[in-house]
């Protein structure tokens, strides 16, 4: 009997010491990256004298996470293990995307829709694409190709219609297949959309506000 319960007392300890090393690879921190506004921009941007607000991009359940996307194939979808953002992709584009127009430094006001802004335009982004695939050249070899697509639509708000609407797009090869390597693509190719989509708002804003000048 007492060989018995020794016998069960190892086992219930080598349990034991099973569930607490999970426990521990369970506990171990993600790493958390951040991605960079857009300080550079065309020195012909007109200037804008109106507010504008900037929406929480909408996005599809795969990209509308913290987790970093990657596709295997364009059926599936995963995710980098201990690896995040800082904050769900959509709410990300959307702060970087105001910080992006104030640097542009030739609109008067910007902010997000929830800081009670009264604006006289809302962009309103579309977050499509933003995930690396997987993809292969003719001789097999596989690289990953970072790619981010935004469409936009900008409304204004005193006549409660789109004035324009657009898609911008970047594809960026990550140098390898780690994570630091893939956080710089994602970068690089946000950097150029939103360059694009902040470029592209600001000069159809102003035009539109030239057109239909309004007593304030």
């Amino acid at each position: 009997m007492i060989r018995l319960f020794l016998v069960v007392l190892a086992l219930v300890s080598l349990g034991g010491c099973t569930g607490l090393g999970t426990l521990r690879q369970a506990s171990k921190p993600n790493d958390l990256y951040l991605l960079t506004p857009k300080s550079t921009f065309s020195s012909s941007l007109p200037r804008v004298q109106r507010q504008i607000v900037v929406q929480e991009p909408t996005a599809t359940a795969a990209v509308n996470t913290d987790q970093i996307a990657i596709q295997p194939t364009p059926l599936q979808v995963q995710y980098l293990p201990r690896a995040r953002w800082v904050d769900r992709a959509p709410l990300i584009v959307q702060a970087l995307l105001v910080e992006s127009f104030e640097n542009s430094g030739k609109v008067a006001a910007v902010g997000r829709s929830t800081v009670g802004l009264r604006a006289d335009y809302v962009v309103v982004p579309d977050l499509r694409e933003f995930q690396g695939m997987v993809i292969s050249d003719a001789d097999g070899n596989q690289t990953i190709r970072v790619e981010v697509r935004i469409n936009i639509k900008i409304i204004d708000e005193f006549e409660d219609k789109i004035i324009a609407s657009d898609s911008f797009r970047e594809f960026v090869i990550a140098a390898s297949d780690q994570t630091p390597d893939l956080v710089r693509a994602f970068d690089e190719a946000l950097g150029k959309t939103m360059r694009d989509a902040v470029e592209w708002s600001v000069r159809k804003i102003h035009t539109h506000a030239a057109n239909t000048p309004r007593q304030f």
